[in-house]
């Protein structure tokens, strides 16, 4: 019996059912019908060469199937309206939990979606200020609020005892009503008296000398009496109540609510309190103060996706269609008396710059100083003018008015562009939702702060609440402070939460999600992440692995794809796949924990690891003696740093993240320089000047991790232009001749030699509708893609199909006789991409594979394309150390050619192996945007001040 339970129990464990994830028979892309284990509640790390099945095995697999198995759960007709998810190829998985993937996408492109709202910090905030928030008048500061009968009954509670006063309504009288007919009226209601006060409800001069009260029957009947009561309308009133101050008892409290509560009614809102003669104090229930009606506070007019509280001008977006600064002060190290003004040249509209030149002494304007140096109280006179001197505003009022001449049209429309929304100065909102404020701060000052100093400012700001405020914002501060603490842990305290979602790098846009992911508080759920250490400094990585843990104990799956050491180091179960990529690769060659994986002689990881394989700093640095120079960069937080770029040799851009390193390489330099050679680019970010040798540099490359293609035909050998070459080959054999083929006859993107029935796709899809699409192989093909008459063509006894599913080294191998096809097809297997197949879908290529395609493209045209300045932004996301070596040897390549490379990177193994680095930081945000040090990787080391140079 004993022997039974102990197999059952293993029989249990192998299947994955007692405290594990199993997956058996896997099979999806390079899976090789594999079996493998994830424990429950650890934090998994699964590593392996770029290509070997990581995602397959996560992503397409694992997470597919969760997804799968939620929709499979809900009905047939809802499940036509979801994406359709396919089955992944596997013979079962036991014991998946519920599964969440967050991959390092930017998940969104439309501007309206920011920080605060993707993180829900946003929504929180919103709550926050409807519920606890007060109305600030612009006009007085007074804090607008409803008077209820509490504040009426508080009001006369604390009169002196003994005072005498009266509860009033003002007399209205409505249309088609004379004061006879109104009197009668109430009467009927119930009223006996009206009084005529010394106070006038209406702001006006009080002609009455004292109070007098009338009895409303003997007042229809004395016309004497009437004229004299009538004589002065404003100042009549409805007598509701009349006391004398003491101390009351609870019978006297509710028959004043009562009367406080009628005289509302009858006043329509407006409750008038009159005391001894002396005063009149006044209430009202409408949300109003100095003769402004404002909007009640609610979390929709503080949402700028809602159309009630978004600016009605730009509509909730910021930006508004009008005069573009940029564009009419192009250059701002010019001053206004060396023409910074564009539009203020020539004979006639110089008169204005004339005029602005001559007046600015009156008010000691600096018309020589460079207008980057202008306080921005001299900036805005510049715009707007004062009584002394018209402005540039003033200028295109001028023009706007002369729209019916044609000059004047083009002088408008070369001056327009996306600009700040003049209303609502790009906080997006209406202006009565700014008019809520939190312990003096509105809700657009909050988004603007970096989250850091938001954390500070939520800290003082609860210590100035209330009790009621406190007891209404206590729920809402634990969800803020919740995720403004997981933001600061993952390194994004330098962001503010109205940065646009569109201007996040993956690594943030990851983090991010992490962010909210955490602040649900899910448990017993998986949660798979690809590379969240991408863009995160070293010094980063260790609190984002501290955010993973505490995932993982609210009783999580954490199953974590990637290469960082610190992240195997921490984790409590490694799975390394390989042996090497694609068809080489798609095995499970080790898995255990870190001690598991460097005993295994099998694993590339492990050798890495222990250091039998490394990476080495090279032996001697190249010098240098040409290069390019940004003087004054003060784009976002770069603080007027001029930093020179050595050209023909590697450099590299490291510093902590948020430091300016996008900033300088990708919003100045890029643009900078693709200007200088003439081509469209981007707006350039603010700086003094570029200088150096400019010249000689043919062009400016920017090689990122974006997909190759958007088409399910794109390839690598189309990509590189090999398969031009290897199309002409073919249609130069003696069968193609006979028959007439050409060269369009061998590809799959025109008709001509492709099978028609599938369009050179080699399988057919169909619809399912609410199932997920069927992929069959092409029935008239057989998924050879090509007519059976293109495909007797041969060539050493291949055919064009044949040729396509070969690898790139055994492409090299057969084309060894045709120089001019393996040279080109050689630069793939340079960069580490010799496993790949000719014809291998590009959307089946990783980002990092997609990136070296790209740089095998250039290293294929060699010197004959002059010389190129190479930007790569952080080539190592997604690298395994042994793929690392290979893209350090590509580059090494390239430089031999006589091109130059900017490299924008954390990972040390890069750094190291530079010939120059340059380091940004100290610190992110605000404490950023200086140059901590320029010059040889060894030197780095000794900068006390560097947080990379620790880390090296």
């Amino acid at each position: 019996m004993k022997e039974k339970t102990a197999k059952a129990k293993k029989q249990a464990k192998d299947n994955g059912t007692a405290d594990s994830i199993f997956i058996k028979g896997a099979r999806v892309h390079n899976l090789k019908n594999i079996d493998v284990s994830f424990p429950r509640n650890k934090f998994i790390v699964v590593t392996g060469v770029s290509g070997s099945g990581k995602s397959s095995l996560t992503i397409d697999t694992l997470f597919a199937e969760g997804q799968r198995r939620y929709a499979e759960s809900l009905s047939a007709y809802v499940r036509q309206f979801l994406n359709r998810m396919d089955k992944p190829d596997v013979d079962y998985i036991k014991g998946l939990a519920p599964a969440i993937a967050i991959e390092q996408k930017v998940i969104t492109r439309t501007p309206r979606s920011t920080v605060g709202s993707m993180t829900e910090i946003y929504d929180y905030l919103r709550l926050l200020f409807a519920r606890a928030g007060k109305t600030i008048s612009p006009i007085s500061g007074r804090v607008v609020k409803k008077d209820d009968v509490i504040d009426v009954l508080d009001a006369i509670v604390h009169l002196k005892e003994g005072n005498k006063a009266f509860i009033l309504a003002a007399f209205k009288q409505h249309r088609n009503r004379d004061e006879r007919e109104e009197l009668n009226i109430l009467m009927q209601k119930g009223f006996s008296r009206i009084y005529v006060s010394p106070f006038s409800h209406v702001q006006k001069e009080n002609p009455v000398k004292e109070g007098k009260i009338y009895h409303i029957e003997e007042l229809l009947s004395s016309p004497g009496d009437f004229i004299e009561a009538f004589t002065y309308p404003e100042n009549v009133y409805v007598l509701i109540d009349r006391i004398v101050v003491k101390k009351f008892d609870e019978d006297d409290i509710h028959r004043l609510s009562d009367s406080i509560g009628t005289a509302f009614y009858e006043g329509e809102g407006d409750v008038y309190l009159e005391v001894n003669g002396e005063k009149l104090l006044s209430f009202n229930n409408r949300f109003e103060l100095d003769g402004i009606n404002f909007e009640e506070p609610s979390p929709n007019l503080l949402s700028f996706n809602n159309p009630y509280g978004a600016c009605p001008t730009c509509e909730g977006f910021s930006l508004v269609l009008g005069i573009d600064d940029d564009l009419v002060i192009p250059n701002k190290l010019l001053s206004v008396y060396e023409g910074a003004v564009a539009p203020w040249k020539g004979e006639k509209l110089g008169k204005w710059k004339e005029d602005f030149i001559r007046n600015a002494r009156k008010f000691d304007f600096p018309v020589h100083k460079a207008i980057a140096d202008l306080t921005p109280e001299q900036y805005k006179v510049l715009w707007e003018g004062n009584q002394f001197v018209n402005g540039i505003n003033d200028f295109f009022k001028e023009v706007e008015q002369n729209l019916y001449k044609v000059q004047y049209r083009v002088i408008l429309s070369r001056y327009r562009g996306r600009t700040l929304c003049p209303d609502c100065q790009g906080y997006r909102l209406r202006k009565e939702a700014l008019y809520i404020k939190v312990n003096g701060k509105h809700i657009g000052e909050l988004s603007e702060m970096p989250i850091r100093d938001l954390r500070v400012w939520f800290d003082n700001a609860s210590k100035e609440f209330t009790p009621f405020e406190a007891q209404v914002a206590k729920r809402i501060l634990i969800e803020i402070n919740h995720r403004i603490d997981t933001m600061l842990s993952v390194g994004l305290g330098y962001l503010s939460l109205n940065r646009l979602a569109n201007t996040l790098s993956g690594g943030e846009s990851q983090r991010i999600q992490l962010t909210r992911s955490l602040g649900s508080n899910l448990t017993n759920s998986l949660y798979i992440l690809d590379e969240p250490s991408i863009g995160l400094h070293p010094r980063d990585t260790n609190n984002l692995i501290s955010v993973l843990k505490e995932l993982r104990d609210l009783g999580n799956t954490v199953v974590v794809v990637e290469h960082d050491e610190m992240m195997m180091r921490e984790a409590d179960h490694i799975i390394d796949m390989g042996p090497l990529a694609s068809h080489l690769g798609g095995e499970v060659i080790a898995s255990g924990d870190y001690d598991a994986i460097i005993k295994n002689p099998e694993s590339l990881t492990g050798k890495y690891l222990k250091g039998e394989l490394r990476i080495d700093a090279p032996a001697k640095v190249r010098k240098w003696n040409e290069s390019i120079t940004i003087e004054g960069a003060r784009q976002h937080n770069l603080k007027d740093v001029t930093v020179e770029f050595p050209l023909n040799v590697l450099c590299v851009v490291s510093g902590v993240s948020g430091s300016g390193k996008t900033t300088l390489i990708k919003h100045i330099l890029f643009p900078a320089l693709k200007k200088l050679h003439g081509e469209a680019a981007d707006k350039v970010g603010f700086h003094r000047s570029i200088k150096g040798n400019t010249d000689s540099i043919a062009s400016v490359e920017m090689v990122d991790q974006n997909p190759i293609g958007k088409s399910s035909r794109s390839n690598p050998v189309t990509y590189i232009k090999a398969w031009d070459n290897i199309r002409d080959l073919f249609s130069s054999q003696p069968l193609s001749k006979m028959r007439g083929f050409q060269p369009k006859h061998f590809s799959f993107n025109v008709d001509g030699g492709r099978c028609d029935a599938c369009k050179g796709e080699g399988e057919k899809i169909v619809e399912m509708q609410f199932l997920a699409d069927v992929h069959l192989t092409c029935e008239v093909c057989h998924g050879k893609k090509f007519k059976e008459e293109v495909l007797e063509v041969q060539y050493k006894g291949k055919n064009v199909f044949e040729v396509l599913e070969m690898s790139v080294d055994e492409a090299i191998e057969f084309f060894k006789d045709e120089k001019n096809i393996s040279g080109c097809i050689r630069p793939l297997s340079d960069v580490g991409l010799g496993y790949v197949k000719l014809g291998q879908s590009s959307d089946t290529l990783s980002g990092g594979e997609a990136q070296r395609v790209k740089l095998a493209s250039f290293l294929g045209k060699g010197k004959n394309i002059g010389k190129i300045l190479f930007i790569f932004d952080e080539p190592t996301t997604g690298l395994h150390f042994h793929d690392i070596k290979k893209l350090l040897a590509s580059f090494n390549a390239l430089i031999e050619q006589g091109h130059s490379i900017i490299v924008i990177e954390h990972n040390t193994d890069v750094i190291k192996s530079a010939d120059w680095v340059i380091d940004l930081g100290p610190e992110a945000g605000a404490d950023g945007g200086y140059l901590v040090f320029e010059g040889k990787p060894s030197d780095l080391k000794k900068i006390k001040e560097s947080r990379t140079g620790q880390f090296l």
